[in-house]
């Protein structure tokens, strides 16, 4: 027998509830919104005026700024997230939560959309510099927001993957090596052509470099998104999250 709508109705209600609690203790913490907006636009600037890596006849601004908004996707939906909630784990925070409605997927739901929140504030910010900057996006944002969308469900199920996966010692150390990895792999900071054949092909494959290509074709020169791009977000932006769920622990 499927469950009526009623059931769904409650649990959506419960995840919502989960999510904008997340998104208050967020906003209540002024020092993570001082690095999750003040850090991408020091390196906005950092990056449109100290030059790394050529990138051809674009200005600077068109390839840094979509670089730095999915920097800021990365950084939030897997490091502050992946960090934040393997301490709450490591607190017992989360032991409560096993207990009630809402359950592995619901909290992993939750998260997400209290990232996709405070996401939303970041490209306002950083399109704001960014613009200042000179940089003039294409007016139609409808295929950056579906990248943006799955790229988000791909770094928050990496990050909450860590952290019901491992103690938060180690998630700590781990986020951050692979937010490194991922910078270097994933054409943010200087153009993914620049990087060695194998280099090249691991990056493809990869997350980032996914999302800051479909972002530069679409927010930053114009053009079409690559298939490869695409298939790679999408089939991230799956496994990440339920893998996520199966392997979540609460304590």
């Amino acid at each position: 027998m499927t469950p009526g709508p009623a059931p769904f109705r409650h649990y959506l209600r419960a995840t919502l509830a989960h999510a904008r609690t997340e998104v208050s203790l967020t906003l209540s913490q002024s020092e993570q919104l001082l690095v999750s907006l003040g850090l991408p636009i020091i390196l906005l600037v950092a990056f449109t005026y100290i030059p790394i890596g050529s990138v051809g006849r674009v200005h600077r601004i068109d390839f840094v700024a979509p670089g730095i908004l999915a920097l800021a996707v990365m950084s939030t939906a897997m490091v502050a997230l992946g960090i934040g909630t393997s301490f709450e784990r490591s607190y017992g925070v989360l032991k409560r939560l096993g207990s009630t409605p809402l359950g592995r997927p619901g909290l992993i739901a939750a998260k997400t959309c209290s990232v996709l929140a405070i996401e939303g504030v970041q490209v306002v910010v950083i399109g704001a510099v960014a613009a200042g900057l000179g940089w003039r996006p294409p007016a139609d944002p409808g295929p950056a927001v579906g990248a943006y969308l799955l790229a988000t469900l791909a770094f928050a199920g990496l990050g909450m993957l860590l952290a019901g996966a491992l103690p938060s010692h180690l998630v700590l150390g781990v986020a951050n090596g692979l937010w490194v990895v991922l910078l270097l792999l994933g054409g943010m900071i200087f153009p993914l052509g620049l990087l060695p054949g194998g280099l090249q092909d691991l990056g493809r494959a990869l997350p980032a470099a996914a999302l800051s290509t479909a972002l530069y074709r679409t927010v930053g020169v114009g053009g079409g998104v690559p298939v490869w791009a695409w298939a790679v977000l999408a089939a991230w932006g799956v496994a990440a999250p339920v893998t996520a769920v199966l392997m979540f622990q609460w304590e």
